[in-house]
């Protein structure tokens, strides 16, 4: 594997006449919880579309562990979007099912203990549950994976406070130290403290990539601090 889980140069994607990301050039390692920071509308959701090969870019390169998305890529990668894709009529069980049928890395074991953990049955039917559970469901199905790079899109968008803190802890004691998680979200102050790096993106350029520490050590203020003056104008 590379050093760099992720590498990107000159990456651009435009849909019509308006450039979604613009020449970003940027390299993620192994072992970090990289937060994907910016307003709605930045750049996030189509730069996790394209790790995960569902979008092509119009120009530049993209390589995950070395390779352009693709099937090798689609093994390494547990996505989390930012709506569930799982019928309505899908218990709990079925989901487990499904995810052992799908991915040879899925830990059925673990999954269920932590549906147990949030008060989820097997027997539930997705139907019958909350926006916020259905939310703490899908994430225990993403970090039961034994996977290399975990992208996810807005996971504690839609939930409580008291949610939040379960899924950042879950996101915390569920990746192993060779694995990235990329955090797609605007809410910094509930995540900051799970962090090693954040990334800037406004209007679909990389406006930052640092260390959570040097960007204390260097601003005298918190990444949340940082993100509502870059953005004071966006957001």
């Amino acid at each position: 594997m590379n050093s760099n889980l992720i590498t990107c140069q000159g990456l651009t994607k435009i849909y019509g006449s308006k450039a979604a990301l613009d020449h970003i050039n940027l390299n993620v390692g192994q072992g970090r919880i990289v937060g994907l920071l910016g307003p709605n509308g930045s750049g996030k959701t189509t730069f996790i579309k394209l790790l995960c090969g569902l979008v092509q870019p119009t120009s530049g390169s993209l390589e995950v562990d070395g390779h352009t998305p693709g099937i090798h890529t689609k093994s390494l990668i547990s996505y989390l979007p930012d709506r569930m894709y799982f019928a309505d009529w899908m218990k709990i069980s079925d989901l487990a099912d499904f995810f052992a049928d799908f991915y040879s890395d899925f830990d059925r074991v673990k999954a269920m203990e932590m549906f147990t953990a949030l008060g989820i049955g097997a027997q539930d039917r997705i139907k019958t549950m909350s926006k916020g559970t259905k939310e703490k469901a899908q994430l225990a199905l993403i970090m039961s994976r034994k996977a290399q790079l975990y992208l996810l899109d807005e996971p504690i968008g839609g939930v409580d406070p008291a949610a939040r803190d379960y899924i950042l802890n879950t996101i915390l004691t569920n990746y192993s130290e060779n694995s990235t998680v990329l955090l797609s979200t605007h809410l910094i102050t509930d995540i900051e403290r799970v962090l090693d790096e954040a990334i800037f993106l406004q209007n679909g350029k990389v406006v930052r990539h640092d260390t959570v520490d040097s960007i204390r050590e260097e601003e005298g203020k918190s990444v949340d601090q940082l993100f509502r003056e870059i953005f004071a104008y966006s957001v």
